[in-house]
């Protein structure tokens, strides 16, 4: 009788939170709602009609976490489930966490953004031993002197004139390819030039320095820059458009910004932490979140990116430090994406509203319902997914 009882109020309580978690209603950035129930219903079928194998979610009301959740599989293979806990690869989710980072020396006094990069170190870029395998290896800007002019601001807004990477160009040598603070132009290897002008300056690794500056006062206790030995237990597998899987690329070196591993749990953390100005100020967020150039691309990435459209000017398509940026009748969003082998992530974050999103996905075909969910889930019909290429699965 006493096992039965206690069945039984176990149950009861597992309804209860069942029923809350049923009941719980998101508001939307245009003051329409929408109810958890809904969401856990929907999500599963958009997952299967674009052929999606996992997918985490979170979403943010008046600062705090609403909504979070996780569906479908980390392994499709396997049939193993994606939790809330399960290592993700970030791809340049990593890219907002370092901006915060470098705000956050900035708010110390210990970076300014319009300083050369260059006049922090005593010696040229090109003269230090490289340490990793690659990304410090500067020796190919001996003879570029306009890498003399970029500043933090530079790479933060994707103004720096680097290419995304070296290995984009014909000789797969690195060199600045546009005027420094005249273009905007998508570069991971300007904010890998500030990570290891950093590194230099204050003689610490970025793993230090996001341990100190974001991981540990947020708790972020299983989010590193690298591959760690702990998520060994429990972490995704990236997977093609045909539902096959891509090997997990498990050694990279700590890059700034692109080789984050982190969780749908810390990740909603780190969200939260930005809107509740955990780490850096209101008025630093602010300039994170302030145009600091206006986008007239075509589109954001590949050879058309250099061709001009007023396409997006009803929103104003701008970069901000670390953030893309676009204006809506709730006011500006921020938004950051993610995009690697097996995995497309995209976070929007609308604080007039004090309302976010978090969307990551283990698969190649990620990008094509985030328009359909973003409208659904918080009535985001602004973000520019012509512009990002997130062609829906409708159309493909």
């Amino acid at each position: 009788m006493k096992g039965n009882f206690i069945f039984a109020v176990t149950l009861l309580s597992l309804l209860n939170v069942s029923v809350k978690s049923s009941a719980q209603r998101i508001t939307r950035i245009d003051g329409t709602k929408i109810s958890a129930d809904s969401l856990n219903h929907y999500l599963p079928e958009l997952m299967r009609k674009a052929k999606v194998p996992g997918l985490a979610i979170a979403i943010f009301n008046q600062d705090h976490i609403v909504y979070k959740k996780t569906f479908g599989y980390s392994n499709a293979t396997k049939k193993t489930l994606l939790r809330p806990t399960t290592n993700i690869y970030g791809a340049s989710l990593s890219k907002s966490v370092f901006a915060v980072l470098v705000m956050k020396l900035v708010e110390q006094g210990k970076l300014d953004l319009d300083k050369p990069l260059q006049e922090y170190l005593p010696e040229p870029i090109y003269d230090y031993m490289h340490l990793k395998r690659w990304h410090d290896d500067y020796s190919s800007l001996k003879q570029d002197t306009l890498y003399k002019k970029i500043t933090a601001r530079m790479c933060l807004d994707h103004t720096s004139g680097f290419p995304n990477w070296r290995w984009d160009l014909p000789d797969q040598k690195l060199r600045v390819v546009h005027t420094p603070g005249k273009r905007y132009s998508y570069s991971g290897e300007g904010m890998v030039y500030l990570q290891v002008v950093l590194e230099k300056m204050t003689g610490k690794s970025l793993e230090q320095l996001a341990d100190e500056i974001v991981f540990g006062p947020l708790q972020m206790k299983s989010t590193a820059y690298t591959f760690l030995p702990s998520y060994e237990k429990d972490y995704a597998w990236g997977h093609n458009t045909k539902g096959e899987l891509y090997e997990k690329d498990k050694d990279n070196e700590a890059r700034s910004p692109s080789t984050m591993e982190t969780t749908l749990d810390d990740l909603s953390i780190f969200i939260a932490g930005m809107l509740q100005h955990k780490i850096i100020s209101k008025q630093s967020m602010d300039k994170m979140f302030s145009p600091q150039i206006r986008l007239h691309s075509v589109v954001q990435m590949g050879p058309r990116s250099l061709r001009d459209t007023d396409a997006y000017d009803g929103i104003q398509l701008s970069y901000g430090l670390g953030f893309g940026l676009l204006k809506s009748p709730f006011g500006w969003g921020a938004f950051k994406e993610g995009h690697g082998d097996g995995f497309q992530h995209y976070m929007i974050l609308f604080p007039k509203q004090r309302t976010a999103i978090l969307i990551m996905t283990n698969s190649d075909n990620g990008e094509s319902m985030f328009k359909e969910l973003l409208e659904l889930s918080i009535a985001d019909k602004y973000t520019p997914w012509k512009w990002q290429q997130y062609i829906p699965y409708t159309n493909q």
